[in-house]
């Protein structure tokens, strides 16, 4: 079994999605049921078979969820080195030839959210940060090309 490692929070948001998931989406989609059931005859219904492939979707998402929370392990971020680039870390980069500023954290992948600024430590970049201490010069290879940051700072939320 893989382990899959979260951050406290990443475990906090992940179980919330699954109690949502098992609760009030699943009482919404029994009602879309029973609605599209009441319109006659199901054999031709296509709300019905709409409302059952939603049903059947949200079923597998839940025990994929489950499956992932088996195999969690929650990071005792205190027990990291807060000037290393580790997951749970926030991390500032400056980019050497254009000079912009960039602040990512890093997470696992379950977690990742970069419109957010959560960045997979399984991605490019967070890969690339793994491990590295503020000073240092990082060479990122992306599709685009490579990239040339500097990082300037490492900050840890606990």
């Amino acid at each position: 079994m893989v382990k899959i490692y979260l951050t406290q929070g990443g475990h906090d948001k992940i179980k919330k999605e699954l109690e949502y998931l098992k609760t009030k989406k699943r009482r919404e989609l029994a009602a879309d049921i029973g609605t599209a059931r009441a319109h006659g005859d199901i054999s031709e219904n296509a709300e019905y078979d709409a409302a059952k492939d939603a049903q059947g979707m949200n079923e597998k998402k839940i025990a994929e969820i489950e499956e992932r929370l088996s195999q969690a392990q929650i990071i005792d971020e205190s027990q990291l080195s807060k000037d290393e680039a580790l997951i749970g870390a926030t991390v500032k980069i400056k980019d050497i030839d254009s000079e912009e500023e960039e602040i990512y954290t890093l997470v696992s992948e379950p977690e990742a959210d970069f419109a957010n600024g959560k960045i997979s430590v399984t991605s490019p970049v967070g890969k690339a940060l793994l491990g590295h201490k503020v000073g240092d010069s990082v060479k990122i290879d992306v599709p685009a090309g490579t990239l040339n940051y500097k990082i300037t700072k490492i900050s840890r939320s606990c």
